[in-house]
């Protein structure tokens, strides 16, 4: 392996260069990735040199005008989130100060109460609140450009159907539309309890129509499953761990939140269990195959950076850090490409999983006790994609006599 040079950082930051990279190590990058960020390093130390400021005068509003300023001399000047290390770093050094936290509104008073609401009251997950709050914001906005203040003074059933019929105008899909009704409901439920609103307006959101269930899912076959698993380059290192990721979702058919949640405590190597944190803050322990702990141990082994965190898969570019179910889908959606295969989601190979099981006999009881459902009529969906059980089903159309 070749010796990668050392940037040279000249200027007020020029003391700090050798405890950054050392920051940089302790995270995990690559040499080559280090002296780069040394790189970023040393432009900003010249830009403060050349502005007559130390390292102490570095705020926002400096770091905004230097970025501004690489603009016209860098074809890809670096941005604020690829400088954060830096700035964090230097910040946990006490080189920098905190800026002061802006000033929060009135809505934002109000979304931490609805935040709390949504977790202590109702016992949504995290990511549930996320996206309820940020849907949310969104009503609330609109509803205050037209009558100030946070948007709820005045809110009334008109309103409401105002705001989604813009929302169907947009062109929203139902799945979408209907998932933006249940967020406004719990909005609308959460103002009446408060007391802010003083009609039960979540009961007036009007209902998507639409067929439940009007589809039959698309189907990812046994050997679509194998040939996605085999298109895994497992001599790099994000091969080994997607294909880690890739065997738990089909072998054991977890979610791509199920995943990103699985940390190194919630793999009992003695007993041969995996402990998996589902919906509702339960918890369920499933049987570890041979071929799964063969995947995870090459990956723990082999691969995973040795750092602090205790979450179980992270991303393998610099710094490590723990992947989100959305990042898991998108890795399934990457892989299916690579394979030939039509592009899935992560959530297709446990539908894939069911299908497969159906195939073989199994009940739709037992392929429920496998998948972790509690409603029957949830796993009674993958009946839809055999056909041949379907066809039994169909009464023979009547004879006209003529």
């Amino acid at each position: 392996m070749r010796d990668i040079p050392h940037t040279r950082v000249r200027g007020p930051l020029a003391p700090l260069a050798d405890g950054f990279r050392l920051e940089l190590d302790r995270l995990g990058y690559t040499p080559l990735s280090r002296e780069y960020k040394v790189g970023q390093m040393a432009s900003l130390s010249r830009w403060l040199e050349g502005h007559d400021l130390v390292a102490g005068d570095l705020d926002s509003v400096q770091m905004q005008a230097f970025l501004a300023g690489l603009g016209t001399e860098n074809r890809r000047p670096p941005t604020l989130k690829a400088m954060r290390p830096l700035l964090d770093w230097l910040h946990a050094e006490d080189v920098i100060g905190a800026d002061p936290p802006a000033r929060r509104g009135a809505l934002a008073d109000l979304m931490d109460d609805y935040r709390a609401w949504a977790i202590t009251d109702r016992g949504l997950a995290a990511t549930t609140v996320k996206r309820y709050e940020k849907s949310a914001v969104r009503f609330l906005t609109w509803r205050a450009a037209a009558t100030g203040g946070t948007g709820v003074e005045g809110l009334s059933a008109e309103a409401v159907s105002t705001y989604l019929l813009a929302e169907v105008s947009r062109g929203v899909a139902p799945g979408s539309l209907q998932g933006c009704v249940a967020e406004l409901r719990s909005l609308l439920r959460f103002l009446y309890l408060q007391g802010l609103t003083t009609l039960a307006l979540y009961e007036a959101v009007p209902p998507v129509p639409g067929w439940k269930d009007r589809a039959v899912p698309r189907r990812l076959a046994a050997d679509q499953v194998r040939a996605l698993l085999e298109s895994c380059d497992r001599s790099t290192r994000t091969g080994v761990r997607d294909f880690a990721m890739l065997v738990l979702l089909a072998r054991l058919g977890l979610r791509a939140a199920e995943i990103a949640w699985l940390g190194l405590d919630d793999v009992d190597w003695r007993a041969g269990e995996l402990v998996v944190r589902c919906k509702s803050r339960r918890e369920d322990r499933l049987p570890l195959p041979t071929d799964v702990g063969e995947a995870l141990s090459a990956y723990l082994l082999d691969v995973r950076p040795r750092v602090a965190s205790r979450i179980l898969f992270l991303t393998v570019a610099a710094p490590p850090r723990p992947m989100g179910r959305t990042t898991v889908s998108q890795m399934v959606w990457r892989q299916c490409r690579r394979a030939g295969l039509p592009p899935v989601r992560a959530h297709r190979l446990r539908h894939a999983l069911a299908t497969d099981l159906l195939d073989r006999g199994v009940t739709l009881p037992e392929i429920a006790q496998v998948l972790r459902q509690r409603d029957l009529s949830t796993t009674a969906g993958y009946a839809k994609v055999d056909h041949t059980a379907l066809r039994e089903l169909a009464l023979p159309w009547p004879a006209v006599d003529r």
